[in-house]
């Protein structure tokens, strides 16, 4: 278990009547990558900004190391700050930039030479002090940023939307180089997007957030793997989100009438017959078949529709009472795919649906 560096004990902001984040508790181990992610208006950036210090909560306490930072100013929290706009001085070569908080700390001008210079070396960029901002591509202004928030070496390095502006394959490169970065210098850094496959790639551990709450903490594939609730299934990766009736709960088998639809057999069995149920299971878990497969969970179907998406083929498979399920599948060439109207077999395994009240 990692020595906690930052916890959030029940802490609250409000506006006015508006709860923009409500009795929130997260702890954040030294050297860990958390990330905090959910829709817009969830509450992670103003999260994000009560533990900077640009925000003061109205309820609960925020702890660095154990001592609580609760109107401490910014500069005095030992933080980085990344945005996503950059916040680059345009009038500043890169070399001012990054000397710009050291030289506010007054520090001596060798070791501002010797921080800037490895800051530069460490995303990738050394030797070009001597531009300016406006002579530097996105992704170059996107990597000065990152080591002006670290040329001062915080404890924590604080990331909001950072690669937002970027386009995606400029995006997906960056995401290794933050990744591979954070773990060399074993940084703890807190990052917000609303980018699922970004938090995937990048975390230790998400933080899912929604109405202001954090509704399940955990690791990506815990996350991915054992949602607690329709909404993280459905918000962290694509779902098959369907309702039903449980028709029976005997053995360690439970079956399920969808509404609309066929029978499921699955190995999460709730309380009693008869209760009102929600069931998901992933577009990848479906597998498509041109014989009737062995199994519980086999249904006749049709592709409906197709959709080319490169590496991946998207199907909207309609089976029995006319439900419609979405099924992912790797890309294996033209003569693998299925053609729209083909009629086929639909399975799946009763350990890949989740159930929900």
């Amino acid at each position: 278990m990692r020595r906690s560096l930052v916890s959030l004990v029940g802490v609250s902001k409000a506006y006015g009547r508006t709860v923009a984040v409500n009795n929130v508790s997260l702890e954040v181990g030294e050297g860990e990558f958390v990330t905090l992610l959910g829709p817009s208006g969830s509450g992670k950036t103003t999260t994000l900004m009560l533990i900077a210090g640009f925000e003061q909560p109205t309820g609960g306490e925020i702890l660095m190391r154990g001592e609580s930072v609760v109107g401490r100013p910014p500069e005095k929290r030992d933080i980085g700050m990344v945005f996503q706009s950059y916040a680059l001085f345009p009038h500043m070569t890169v070399f001012d930039n990054l000397a710009f908080p050291l030289k506010a700390r007054r520090a001596p001008n060798p070791t501002i030479a010797k921080r800037v210079e490895e800051a530069l070396a460490s995303v990738r960029m050394p030797g070009l002090g001597a531009r300016y901002p406006r002579q530097l591509s996105g992704g170059q202004q996107q990597r000065v940023a990152l080591a002006r928030a670290l040329v001062y070496r915080p404890s924590l390095l604080l990331m909001d939307e950072p690669l937002g502006a970027l386009d995606k394959k400029l995006r997906e490169e960056m995401q290794g180089e933050i990744k591979i970065l954070q773990r060399e210098l074993g940084i703890t850094t807190l990052y917000v997007t609303h980018d699922q496959q970004e938090a995937l790639a990048l975390s230790d551990r998400i933080a899912i957030m929604n109405g202001g709450d954090v509704v399940q903490v955990g690791s990506p594939l815990a996350l991915y793997e054992r949602p607690a609730t329709d909404f993280v299934a459905g918000f962290l990766g694509d779902v098959n989100l369907v309702e039903g009736v449980v028709a029976d709960t005997g053995g360690s088998l439970a079956r399920v009438q969808v509404i609309d639809g066929p029978e499921v057999t699955l190995d999460e069995v709730p309380s009693s017959a008869g209760k009102r149920v929600r069931l998901t299971i992933r577009p990848e878990r479906l597998e498509i078949s041109a014989t009737p497969p062995a199994g519980a969970n086999a249904w006749p179907g049709r592709v409906r529709e197709l959709v080319f998406h490169g590496e991946l083929v998207r199907y909207e498979v309609e089976v029995p009472s006319k439900l419609v399920l979405k099924v992912t599948r790797p890309f294996r060439g033209r003569d693998a795919l299925l053609a729209v109207g083909q009629e086929i077999w639909l399975a799946s395994r009763p350990g890949d649906w989740r159930l929900f009240a």
